[in-house]
């Protein structure tokens, strides 16, 4: 699979410097947990599930979660699970070689045990699953879900992730927040070559608090949230090879709400063809809000997003694109005679290069070219977006 390969060869020809890479559930850590790009959430319960997951495979997702957590009520659990053994069953019916042409597929589930009822009951078509997502994960329940998922592996043969969600009041309070996380921090790094992301759980974070950010407002400008995203990202993903890819918060809105505040898309990158309209219709469906969460989930470190739309999920990707000015930057960073240090100015002429403080900057950004690719130096998101909502 690879990101943007629902459009054609030559439409992403006209629109990449480089193209995105090709990757399968067998690629290396580093590059799947790069490549989740927009993860989009379906409650398990879906009754035409496999077709569903077909038709998002078209449209470009290449990752996604069947949840029996939250998105589902209590007295629907057991049916859930039978649905997905059904589900699976489908899926990998319809071809010979059906995993290769479906996103990574993760379970979320309730509790540890059912992890290895669950590959049990899938049998054979476990060989479609990418792991599990782990809910409200902390030290003390983190354990018994690795070790259910790594139990789960040894048992099926099949290569199992585990993404664990960040979302308990202990991470949200402050007077235990310290110890949260390191105690999160404790518990993933043993697991470490199982762990492929960790997703953070904001709707849980404000619920503690009764609130709930409206579509004007990004999770940033709730500030008791973004203190907490800040903390994850300076205990969990640090740039020294010890942090995890910690994935972006949900965006709740996809329907058209009473506005308090203006639109946040700027006219000017519209200007072009029917580029207008485009904006009109991100705008009508709140999404521009949600363009200002993903580039700020970027300033903070943050890669991916969990969606629960699909009208998300060409936005989150198109604009986890390496831009060709990031590319020409990184790319001089990085060059080998640069090892000693030192300041250069940027090629674009507009910005300072500074080598060593820059560095690891510059090759996170070079993991993201290699699975979302680099675009033409004429090509901006507004061209991606379009490309990618036309197919």
């Amino acid at each position: 699979m690879r990101h943007f390969g629902h459009i054609s060869p030559a439409v992403r020809k006209d629109l990449f410097h480089r193209e995105p890479g090709e990757f399968t559930a067998d690629s290396p850590v580093r590059i799947l947990a790069a490549a989740l790009g927009a993860t989009l959430y379906s409650p398990a319960t879906r009754p035409r599930l496999a077709a569903d997951i077909r038709k998002q495979a078209a449209r470009g997702v290449v990752s996604m979660v069947l949840c029996l957590e939250d998105s589902i009520g209590d007295a629907e659990v057991a049916g859930g699970e039978e649905n997905l053994v059904r589900q699976f069953a489908e899926l990998d019916a319809e071809t010979a070689d059906a995993a290769a042409e479906l996103p990574l597929l993760f379970i979320r589930v309730r509790t540890p045990e059912q992890i290895p009822d669950l590959v049990t009951r899938l049998g054979g078509t476990v060989r479609c699953l990418a792991g599990f997502v782990l809910p409200k994960f902390t030290e003390d329940r983190g354990t018994a879900f690795l070790d259910a998922v790594a139990a789960a592996e040894a048992t099926s043969g099949q290569r199992l992730y585990a993404m664990p969600v960040l979302e308990s009041p202990e991470l949200l309070h402050l007077e235990t927040r310290v110890e949260a996380l390191a105690g999160i921090s404790r518990t993933v790094n043993r697991y470490r070559d199982r762990v492929l992301a960790l997703r953070l759980g904001v709707t849980d974070f404000c619920s503690a608090y009764g609130l709930r950010r409206t579509p004007d407002m990004t999770a940033y400008d709730v500030q008791i949230v973004a203190g907490v995203i800040a903390d994850v990202v300076n205990v969990l993903s640090r740039a020294d090879g010890t942090g995890f890819t910690v994935t972006g918060p949900v965006w709740e809105y996809f329907r058209h709400q009473e506005r308090m505040f203006k639109p946040q898309l700027r006219r000017s990158p519209f200007l072009d063809g029917q580029a207008e309209e485009l904006r009109t219709t991100l705008i009508e469906h709140d999404l521009d809000g949600l363009l200002r969460e993903i580039a700020l989930d970027r300033a903070n470190g943050l890669l991916g997003k969990t969606c629960i739309h699909p009208a998300h999920t060409t936005p989150v990707n198109a604009l986890s694109v390496v831009s060709h000015e990031e590319f020409s930057d990184a790319e001089d960073i990085l060059r080998p005679e640069r090892g000693g240090g030192g300041v250069l100015r940027s090629a674009y002429t507009n910005k300072m290069n500074e080598v060593k403080p820059h560095r690891a900057w510059a090759e996170r950004t070079m993991l993201r070219a290699e699975v979302f690719g680099v675009a033409k130096e004429e090509v901006g998101f507004v061209d991606l977006l379009t490309a990618g909502l036309q197919v």
